[in-house]
């Protein structure tokens, strides 16, 4: 008979079968199998068990068999990932942390020795690296011995444009000249007084006036202090005794601001004055116009030999350069033939004899007698005022040499240019790159961009004129703060202009004697004056003697290397990693693959805990069936604790409450059978567990 709400229960058999605790009402059981109960096998850690509910009893998990085990299995915990690693890695002393295990004391010394090992080691790692990517180099030297390719070599007369080519242009500044001397010194010169009648004429002829200026005397207590300071300063030749300097004012276009270039010597400033105005004059003229009379070799050079053998005109290159006056590049890169020296000595190289007269000189703007030499590579450009030095008259200099190469690492060894394509300067030399090159475009660039024309030293682009002062006002203004921005590399030259990778340079030594003797002058100018038009009044001024040669043979090159290579640094690794540890490369391999483990299970971890938020209880009706209705190897371990049963005999393995419904609160809803086998009409309720 079905049970109603309200139905009188019966008294129950205190012998009878007691229902079980947590069963609801309405809630049906299943017959008990007469069997014996089967021993329910023990969880393993890690597994994964099923719940209790409405249904049929799911199936429990059976233990992976050797060949059902996964690809890939991960630790469950971090304990036994670290006890795993201690017990296999190859690494030593780790698996002291874990047999020590039972003596805590032993366990912390090694841990603490072990992490301070490890960090020691990784601080050693750290220096290497940082001596690594500071790109460290060394300097190798190597002596070799060979042939060798004579240099290049540049002679130049010191005389400028003569009178008779440009006299007219320089007879206005030479008149303008005197009468400064004259008005400043009182120095009167033998044309003086013939252009007497027109100095208040030609007085205001050119721009930019030599002056003479006056300088403010310092306070009188600063005097006073030096006077004190310096006991012996009477003794002592100041430069600048008198009050007064000597310069030129120069303005800018709307003469808005104006300076002095002022000179604390009045041979400077007169020179530097002359030559402001002498530029001016060589803008004017045509550049067809022939720098000298006869423009020939013989009228320079008596006399060239090269290993015992003279020189012909296709030895030679000839251009002018605007101070120096004519100049010839012996051996240069237009030379079909280049000279090699296969011996050293003074007999194997170069040896000139110069015509040095003065006759012809521009005596304001050159004080010097002589001639100019410079060695240099073939390809490279002379730059008469950065290495060029000067020979005397009367002596016979000697030159000996000695080639030296260097060749740089760049990249992140160096900062040199291979070729100079990656500067930002475009090179108005015809040559190879060099930095004094590149220095001197840079200056030219500048001084077109800001002045507007182009200094008359440097080779000039097309359609830009060189610098005057009738078509360019201000240029004198613009020059002379650009020369001292330049200076104090304000431009940015010097930092644009990289030093090239491969370099070669000649290291020079020089000796004297006079040239020629006194016993020997007098056949060795008759026979100059004979064959050369030599004349014989000047005498020793007019001659000099210039021998170039190697002195040796063996040249040095110089070669930069990675002092930390790849290899080094594997190499000091692999020495730290064994010093500390006694391991090897296999060990690093270990040493990632814990980290790996240790990744996946922290990841693990948190899909974990993220899922058992996402299912937990407490969501309502849907989510109790949509955690009933998931299978429980999909759910999270602490929702599937053990696997039970409904007996109640094994110890320590009660049913979740989470998962199990309430008992309920009677016996049950069925009819009681008579012992005789029919049924009672009695209300009276069957109990648990009966038959």
């Amino acid at each position: 008979m079905s049970g109603i709400k309200g139905d009188k229960l019966e008294e129950q058999d205190p012998k009878a079968p007691q229902p079980m605790p947590g069963l609801r009402k309405g809630d049906k059981l299943k017959e008990e199998d007469s069997s014996p109960p089967q021993p329910i096998p023990r969880p393993r850690n890690g597994d994964k068990h099923e719940e209790q509910g409405l249904g049929p009893e799911p199936v429990a998990p059976q233990e992976p068999t050797a060949e059902e085990e996964a690809l890939i299995e991960f630790h469950r915990s971090y304990r036994e990932l670290f006890e795993f690693f201690c017990n296999n890695t190859t690494i030593h002393g780790a698996i002291r942390l874990v047999c020590s295990q039972h003596n805590r004391m032993k366990t912390a010394f090694w841990a603490v020795l072990w992490l301070c090992t490890f960090g020691v080691m990784y601080w050693q790692f750290g220096l290497l690296f940082g001596e690594y990517f500071s790109y460290p180099v060394s300097l190798s030297i190597n002596l070799n011995s060979d042939k060798l390719v004579f240099p290049a070599v540049t002679i130049c007369t010191l005389n400028p444009y003569r009178y008779a080519e440009i006299k007219e242009e320089l007879e206005e500044l030479d008149r303008i000249t005197e009468q400064t001397l004259y008005d400043l010194y009182k120095y009167n010169s033998t044309t003086l007084a013939a252009r007497s009648r027109g100095r208040r004429d030609v007085r205001g002829t050119l721009p930019h006036p030599l002056q003479r200026l006056r300088v403010p005397p310092p306070p009188h207590g600063t005097r006073r202090a030096r006077s004190a300071a310096s006991s012996v300063r009477d003794n002592n030749p100041q430069v600048d005794r008198k009050d007064w300097k000597i310069g030129f004012q120069l303005c800018n276009q709307n003469k808005s601001d104006c300076f002095y270039q002022t000179y604390s010597s009045g041979v400077d400033a007169v020179r530097e004055w002359y030559h402001f105005h002498y530029i001016n004059i060589l803008s004017r003229l045509p550049e067809t116009l022939p720098s000298l009379e006869e423009d020939t070799l013989d009228n320079f050079i008596f006399a060239c030999r090269f290993n015992q053998v003279s020189c012909n005109q296709a030895n030679y290159s000839h251009f002018h350069h605007p101070m120096y006056g004519n100049c010839y590049t012996f051996n240069d890169k237009n030379n079909s033939n280049l000279w090699m020296s296969s011996m050293p000595g003074i007999n194997n190289g170069l040896s000139l004899m110069l015509r040095t007269e003065q006759n012809d000189f521009i005596p304001l703007l050159s004080t010097v007698t002589g001639a100019r030499v410079m060695v240099h590579g073939q390809d490279e450009p002379a730059f008469m005022d950065d290495g060029g030095f000067n020979l005397r008259p009367g002596v016979e200099t000697s030159i000996s040499m000695r080639k030296e190469a260097l060749d740089r690492l760049g990249g992140d060894y160096g900062d040199c240019t291979k070729n100079g394509s990656d500067v930002p300067v475009k090179n108005i030399f015809r040559s190879k790159y060099t930095q004094q090159v590149c220095i001197h475009s840079c200056f030219q660039e500048s001084m077109i961009k800001v002045c507007g024309c182009a200094y008359i030293f440097y080779p000039r682009p097309q359609n830009v004129e060189y610098c005057d002062y009738k078509k360019h006002s201000s240029w004198g203004y613009c020059y002379y703060k650009l020369q001292a921005d330049f200076s104090s590399d304000h431009l940015g030259c010097f930092t644009k202009c990289r030093k090239p990778c491969s370099v070669t340079s000649y290291e020079l030594s020089a000796g004297y004697s006079r040239w020629p003797s006194v016993t020997s002058q007098e056949w060795v100018f008759q026979m100059l004056s004979r064959q050369n038009n030599y004349t014989i009044n000047n005498k020793r001024n007019g001659v000099a003697k210039v021998n170039i040669f190697f002195k040796e043979l063996n040249y040095k090159t110089n070669s930069e290397s990675p002092s930390v290579t790849m290899v080094t640094l594997l190499s000091n690794l692999g020495s730290q990693w064994s010093l500390w540890f006694g391991s090897s490369v296999l060990s690093v391999v270990e040493m990632a693959e814990l980290i790996f483990d240790l990744l996946v299970i922290t990841c693990l971890m948190l899909l974990r805990r993220f899922r058992s938020r996402y299912w937990s209880p407490g969501r309502g009706g849907r989510g109790a069936q949509e955690v009933a209705s998931t299978p429980a190897s999909s759910l999270p371990s602490h929702f599937c604790p053990h696997p039970t049963s409904l007996s109640l005999s094994q110890p320590g393995l009660a049913p979740s409450p989470a998962l199990t419904a309430p008992p309920p609160a009677y016996a049950t809803l069925g009819p009681c059978p008579s012992p005789g086998g029919t049924t009672g009409a009695s209300s009276s309720a069957c109990p648990l567990g009966g038959p």
